[in-house]
């Protein structure tokens, strides 16, 4: 209202610069730095608090920051990226780290100041050469056309305009068309950075034009590190345990496994254990787990159900404890191959084609698990018939071994037939 005093807008550059911590005795022994609140009274999630801002914050992806580093240590940085993989593994990040070595000053530097004035500007969103687009919301021809005439601008503050176009398999059709003759032959001073989940969406005629770098999955024990690190800055207190079921939670996902840490620090306070995480995400701990995947080896009927009835009584996620079950059976399928043949790792000696033929039952019974109406059901009977299948025997060795039995079986006249 017109007639109402607003009241005074926060100033974003009253907020200090980034703090550098030091983390040792976890896994990588990464060194990163924490974007504080943006108000003395403000409140940041984790996930953005310590967001990375330097490729050496970023984690588990080697291969893409080494990539990076040496095209602009070695002065060939190229004209359109795109960053492809999962969700929360880092795409947004390094793309905005990326921009940051190119115009930090004195750029392009790999190895930039993180309290350098420019790179703070790019950190904030600020920067007036850095502009983030969300493909999902600006999907429309026109408005990749009006992205297209500022290209033609000079940078006002840095050395390159960089556009960081995320989620960019949502553009129409119409839209990649009218990015084609840009992206192949953009003026000298612009940079194009795409972020995508679903790369099978993007045309082909954009891939061609771009350099692909796939992001993985990020392993638990680095997330483990990672939250490790947070915790003992934000001086929270975890139980490795707790950590581990975060990690199982997030699969491979450093935005998600912050994402629960911050729940878990609302929920618990300033201590952490795994029972909270089990019971604030309906977990079956990993003890119960391998239990389970005992009597599934064994072939003991009555455990499993038993099993099953324990952890449905007690709230657990069933769906999250078929796909623990199938890690765990996954897990006794590699020692199996590597062992020659067969694994112990279930409690009973089993052979390779015996784990292959129960992963293939639970995976079967995925769906009816998911999205029937009889949760509990499906997937006691999705457990019973893996069981089954594992005893089955394959049609074609059964036939090798009454073959081989043939071969060798005494003739007529008593005497076994000599080669």
């Amino acid at each position: 209202m017109h007639g109402q005093a607003r009241e005074p807008r926060q100033d974003r550059k009253a907020a200090t610069v980034p703090t550098s911590y030091q983390c040792r005795g976890v896994p990588g022994h990464f060194t990163f730095h924490q974007i504080p609140p943006l108000s003395a009274t403000g409140y940041q999630v984790i996930a953005r608090k310590w967001r990375p801002q330097t490729f050496g914050d970023v984690v588990g992806q080697d291969h893409v920051v080494r990539t990076l580093r040496n095209s602009i240590s070695r002065g060939r940085i190229g004209h359109a990226y795109l960053l492809v993989g999962p969700r929360g593994t880092g795409k947004t990040s390094i793309a905005r780290i990326f921009a940051k070595a190119l115009n930090c000053t004195g750029g392009p530097k790999a190895d930039f100041d993180p309290k350098d004035p420019a790179v703070v500007a790019i950190a904030e969103g600020s920067h007036l050469d850095v502009i983030e687009i969300d493909g999902a919301s600006n999907n429309g021809v026109d408005q990749v056309r009006d992205l297209r005439d500022t290209t033609s601008y000079a940078p006002a503050q840095g050395r390159f305009k960089v556009y960081i176009i995320d989620e960019v398999h949502m553009l129409s059709a119409a839209a990649f068309n009218a990015l084609l003759k840009t992206l192949e032959e953009p003026p000298p001073h612009v940079k194009f950075v795409f972020a995508t989940t679903e790369v099978q969406k993007v045309l082909p005629t954009i891939l061609s034009r771009c350099q692909r770098f796939d992001l993985k999955p990020i392993p638990d024990d680095l997330i483990i590190g990672r939250l490790g690190s947070i915790a003992e800055a934000e001086k929270i207190k975890v139980d490795a345990a707790a950590l581990a079921c975060i990690a199982r939670l997030a699969d491979g996902g450093m935005r998600d496994a912050q994402s629960i840490l911050d729940q878990m620090i609302s929920f618990c306070g300033s201590e952490i254990a795994e029972a909270d995480v089990l019971d604030v995400y309906g977990l079956v701990a990993g003890s119960k787990v391998a239990e389970l995947g005992s009597a599934l080896a064994a072939g003991d009927h009555r455990r499993i159900v038993a099993i099953v009835d324990e952890c449905d009584s007690a709230g657990r996620d069933l769906v999250r404890l078929l796909a623990d079950l199938q890690a765990l059976v996954r897990g006794a399928l590699l020692d199996s191959i590597s062992s020659g043949g067969s694994s112990g790792k279930l409690g009973t000696a089993m052979t390779t084609e015996q784990l292959t033929r129960m992963l293939d039952g639970l995976r079967e019974g995925e769906g009816s698990v998911r999205q029937g109406l009889a949760e509990k059901i499906n997937f006691e009977v999705t457990l019973l018939k893996a069981l089954e299948a594992s005893r089955a025997r394959a049609i074609d060795s059964l036939i090798k071994e009454l073959a081989s039995l043939a071969e060798g079986a005494v003739p007529d006249g008593g005497e076994k037939k000599k080669a």
